[in-house]
């Protein structure tokens, strides 16, 4: 996969574009979606901060500094709050995605920009120019890769996060093309993240889109200093792709062609649940079921067309995924999520507690759902919904959800948004007008002039 000798490398390809990319060459449907990105993450992070494991990764990161943590009052060094804020920000798997691969980019890139910003003294334009870049590279890598990151057993949003997050610290700091190009080298050794969190539950998953925001910073701080990396380090003999998507012959013509006239940006997709990525279809599934009359216990049982790339971590052990461990393995379990949308109509916060995922209707439903391996389904490319359910009178009936509602194909409103995070918010106990505090802070990035400053997070709405 070595570049021709004649040929600018990936890494020069980048860079020739970011250095050149101007905040106002940015068209609208962009902003908007990164707007909207801020918005999501923010919510989400606070809405987290008093969780289990959002105590727990405080208390490991509790350094102090000049950056903001999203709802705490205290400031923080610079990597304490990539790494709390992406943790928290993407710790019930509500956060935004991408339809092609699943990479979750706002809780890398929001975390990493806005504690470069801070902490190196950033124009807010230029935060949010790389805000939009960080997006874009790291979507834009999941072209690339689509389910090969996965099938190596690698987490994509962990490892193409790291890129996306020194690409937009890069373009916010205002790089040259060498810069660029070293801090893109430097982060292809700063990313990490395996999905074996799958086995049981655990926390890693949660925590790999704050260590792959600091690792971002770290990069571009390097890459700003003069510090070398490999040009070659998207398609070389030992580059990112050989090393965490082996089965592939990469092609990087997604990554690198159309640069400043598609924006992937404008595709991201935004989750109407709290669970994983490709449940989300089934939930709605369920839920339309549901709403047409389907009891719960009228069921008999429950068989869904699959994807083959999404069986491997959202049904299998299928033992085990009808019977969860733990509330965070409840939100990878494809049986867990169609029973919670039958019997509640929804797959939210309150759906993914551990009393919930103990609830008995919960699991003796969950026990019921199995399924079949489409050969036509089109993930990743889109993500689909299918469940046909045979009822206890012999009837069956079924419902099928063409796209990801959220995704590019039935996109969420900001009206949507500022509803889920208002209901996020108020289940951190925040004051009624936080959401539109966030709106009011996201879309007031874009002014010229001002330095960047997150400090208005840290109460919003008080």
């Amino acid at each position: 996969m070595a570049a021709e000798s004649n040929a600018p490398t990936v890494s020069e390809s980048l860079a020739a574009w970011i250095e050149g990319l101007r905040a106002e060459d940015i068209p609208e449907a962009a902003r908007r979606e990164a707007e909207n990105t801020i918005i999501d993450t923010v919510g989400l992070t606070i809405a987290a901060l008093e969780t289990d494991y959002g105590l727990a990764v405080r208390k490991a990161f509790d350094q102090r500094g000049d950056c903001t943590v999203f709802g705490l009052e205290e400031g923080f060094e610079s990597a304490a709050a990539c790494v709390i804020n992406g943790t928290c920000g993407h710790g019930e798997d509500y956060d935004n995605t991408y339809e092609g691969c699943p990479v979750h980019s706002g809780v890398v890139i929001v975390p990493a920009l806005f504690a470069a910003g801070e902490s190196l003294q950033l124009p807010s334009r230029e935060v949010f120019k790389g805000t939009v870049v960080g997006i874009e590279i790291a979507c834009r890598l999941g072209l690339v890769a689509k389910k090969a990151v996965h099938a190596a057993g690698f987490h994509p949003t962990a490892i193409l996060g790291c890129l996306g997050a020194a690409a937009g610290i890069a373009a916010a700091m205002g790089q040259n093309r060498a810069q660029i190009r070293d801090t893109l080298g430097v982060a292809g050794s700063m990313a990490s993240g395996i999905i074996e969190y799958l086995a049981d539950g655990t926390w890693t998953k949660r925590l790999h889109p704050g260590w792959a925001a600091q690792a971002g910073l770290r990069a571009a701080q390097l890459g700003a200093a003069g510090f070398r990396g490999p040009g070659t380090v998207f398609e070389g003999t030992h580059g990112l792709f050989s090393a965490f998507a082996p089965s592939i012959e990469a092609d990087f013509a997604p990554l690198v062609e159309d640069l400043g006239t598609r924006w992937e940006t404008a595709n991201v997709a935004f989750k109407p649940y709290a669970c994983g990525t490709m449940t989300q279809p089934y939930v709605d599934c369920a839920v339309r079921l549901a709403r047409e009359g389907v009891k719960p216990e009228d069921i008999k049982s429950i068989v869904c067309e699959v994807g083959e790339g999404t069986v491997h971590r959202l049904w299998e052990p299928l033992a085990d995924k009808q019977r969860p461990p733990t509330a965070y393995a409840a939100k990878f379990s494809s049986p867990y999520c169609v029973a919670a949308g039958f019997i509640h109509q929804d797959a939210g916060l309150a759906q993914f507690t551990e009393d919930a995922v103990r609830d008995k209707r919960a699991l003796e439903l969950a026990g019921k759902v199995t399924y079949v391996i489409d050969p036509d389904n089109e993930y990743p490319a889109n993500y689909t919904g299918h469940i046909r359910a045979e009822l206890t009178d012999g009837r069956t009936v079924e419902a099928r959800q063409g796209q990801m509602r959220g995704g590019s194909r039935e996109r969420m409103t900001r009206e949507d948004l500022l509803a889920k995070a208002g209901a996020n918010l108020t289940f951190a106990g925040r004051p009624a007008g936080a959401a539109a505090a966030l709106e009011a802070f996201a879309t007031g990035l874009f002014e010229p002039g001002e330095p960047f400053s997150a400090a208005a997070l840290r109460r919003p709405g008080a």
